[in-house]
């Protein structure tokens, strides 16, 4: 028997046992780190220094930008670093900085999404009232709400975690250190604190859910009674690039923590983490891009 004070290192889950597959695994995340460094870099420096952009929807994508820069950072080296080495090893350190880092990065997105719903809803079912609804005072309550919200829970849960006695050895079932991989290794029922933290996180994205969904149902009668097909396209052209992140997002997260057991294993798990961690930074670029024409034009000029 062991507890947390004996453990000085986790062992994380390898993505493949031979040299070629190691080597092969960290050509391919380095490219998609890449690709995330890239598109999410590209999106902060248009925004920030294009002042046609300086208007609360983009404000919200550049704060998104740099949280997905953060998310991605906090898992993706040091899998690389493994695979390019072939270890397994994390420093207990280590373990509890990814655990709370990836709490607070993934929670402020989370609530910057919502805002972000927000801030459509304002704009296209209360257009003459949005610089009094949402200007810089109010962005900035919103966004260091976001920013809050993210660290508080952060923080609940990594002190709830890493005070756990651990009575089942360090091999950790993930490629990064994850919540629920860790409490597998604690002493039987030493989790339930932890278990009640996670339950409160869960009502409080519901609560998160519903109000993404209430704005988008307002927005949806709104655009629908638009006489214009024009106003009508228009407008949904500015609210698909967050749908479409917002369902990659949750429908990623609902189905690593909430898929059957009778389907779950070690692979699946591996391959439903990279979605929701990996993927998402990387691709969000590209979606809020691809049909966004004063982004497009602002990442033009920076072209040389």
């Amino acid at each position: 028997m062991s507890n947390s004070s004996s453990v000085s290192e986790f062992l994380l889950l390898g993505f493949a046992d031979t040299r070629e597959l190691q080597l092969l695994h960290f050509g391919l995340f380095l490219g998609i780190y890449l690709a995330a460094l890239l598109g999410n870099g590209l999106i902060l420096t248009a925004v920030a220094c294009d002042h046609r952009l300086h208007i609360p929807m983009y404000i919200f994508l550049l704060n998104l930008a740099l949280i997905d820069l953060g998310c991605i950072s906090t898992t993706l080296p040091k899998a690389m670093a493994n695979s390019l080495w072939d270890t397994r090893a994390i420093s207990y350190q280590g373990c509890a900085a990814q655990v709370f880092f990836f709490v607070f990065l993934f929670g402020a997105e989370y609530s910057f999404l919502t805002v972000m719903a927000y801030d459509r809803y304002i704009a296209i079912c209360k257009p003459l009232h949005y610089g009094s609804l949402l200007g810089s005072r109010a962005c900035a309550k919103m966004a260091a709400s976001a920013w809050g919200s993210g660290f508080l829970t952060a923080v609940l849960h990594t002190a709830n975690t890493f005070s756990l006695p651990l009575c089942q050895g360090n091999a950790v079932d993930q490629f990064f250190c994850e919540i629920p991989h860790i409490l597998k290794l604690s002493c039987s029922d030493s989790y339930l604190r932890e278990v009640g933290a996670l339950v409160f996180s869960v009502y409080l994205g519901f609560g998160c859910f519903v109000f993404i969904v209430m704005s988008y149902v307002q927005i949806f009668r709104v655009v629908l009674r638009m006489p214009s097909v024009q106003g009508r396209h228009k407008a949904f052209s500015t609210c698909l690039p967050h749908l479409v992140v917002v369902s990659l997002f949750l429908s990623t997260v609902v189905f690593a923590h909430l898929k059957p057991p009778s389907i779950s294993s070690p692979s699946l798990d591996v391959v439903v983490a990279v979605l929701y961690s990996v993927v998402p930074p990387a691709v969000n670029p590209l979606i809020y891009s691809m049909r966004n024409q004063e982004l497009k034009d602002a990442l033009r000029k920076l072209m040389p």
